[in-house]
């Protein structure tokens, strides 16, 4: 009974679900994909993980309707055609294979929003992506980038941006005028400095971890950052926004109603109990 179950877990399977969220699992034998799944034309959601493929038979593009497609984890030494030719893509996981590209024909994935391409062999950015104006999400990291290319900010879409581990020893310029990157993640790089990033208005996390910087970059004052002396800067920063803040409540408070002028030359005016009252306009004023 334990062996039998051990073995179960052990096997390899592909994992489907239809259109009512019905789930099914076929299993694989021999790295080939069983020829009933692609008699199930209704498929939304397609698992392949881990399944030790090294290709995908062209019955791919039968499944007009799915929408992800996870092949993270095999032995793809590049992109099927088929792959290129599912209308409704819209996530797709490619990390750990073997790729070192993508071919011209990825441009067709016009539905595509979260594309996984981590721990592969991408040297350039793959020039296929800056006609993908639905890309909302972006993992690129451990590949060895080195560079962007000048036309990335057409990514007009793109939220989220993962370069982690590649190459880069110096910050894109491009990424400059990506002002709606809301993450960037640049950990395990080399870029030993950092520009003025105020002009990324919509960046909300920012990693730096890990990259041969002297201090933390500058960011706006809603960023979130990692990396090495963050922690300490975002201290800083909170205490500055606070001083800041509580500092503009005691001015908006001082101008609710205009001080009066006191009849005599005291500071303070008397309260008529023997006491006195705050300055006039101060906070403590009632």
């Amino acid at each position: 009974m334990g062996s039998g179950g051990s073995a179960a877990r052990g096997r390899r399977l592909a994992v489907t679900e239809g259109p009512g969220g019905c789930e099914q699992r076929l299993e694989l034998r021999g790295g080939q994909v069983p020829a009933a799944l692609w008699a199930q034309h209704g498929v939304r959601k397609l698992y392949l993980s881990g399944a030790g493929l090294r290709e995908l038979p062209a019955e791919l593009a039968t499944l007009r309707h799915l929408r992800t497609l996870a092949l993270d984890g095999n032995e793809l030494l590049e992109v099927p055609e088929a792959l290129c030719r599912l209308p409704r893509l819209a996530h797709l996981y490619l990390g750990r294979n073997g790729l070192r590209g993508l071919p011209p024909a990825f441009a067709r994935l016009q539905s595509l929003r979260c594309l996984w391409v981590e721990g592969n062999f991408l040297a350039r950015f793959p020039r296929a992506l800056l006609r993908l104006p639905e890309l909302r999400s972006l993992q690129l990291g451990d590949n060895r980038l080195a560079r962007l290319p000048a036309a990335l900010p057409r990514m007009a879409g793109l939220r989220g941006l993962w370069l982690y581990g590649n190459r880069f020893e110096e910050f894109p310029p491009a990424l400059l005028r990506m002002a709606q990157l809301r993450v960037l993640d640049l950990d395990r790089n080399r870029i030993a400095c950092f520009p003025d990033l105020g002009c990324l208005t919509a960046l909300r996390l920012l990693s730096y971890d890990h990259n041969p910087v002297r201090r933390p970059p500058r960011v706006g004052d809603a960023v979130r950052l990692v990396g090495d002396g963050a922690q300490e800067f975002m201290e800083e920063r909170r205490e500055r926004l606070q001083s800041l803040q509580q500092r503009e409540e005691e001015e908006e408070e001082g101008t609710e109603a205009p001080p009066s002028a006191p009849e005599d030359d005291s500071p303070l005016l008397e309260d008529g109990e023997g006491s006195f009252a705050a300055l006039p306009g101060s906070p403590g004023e009632t």
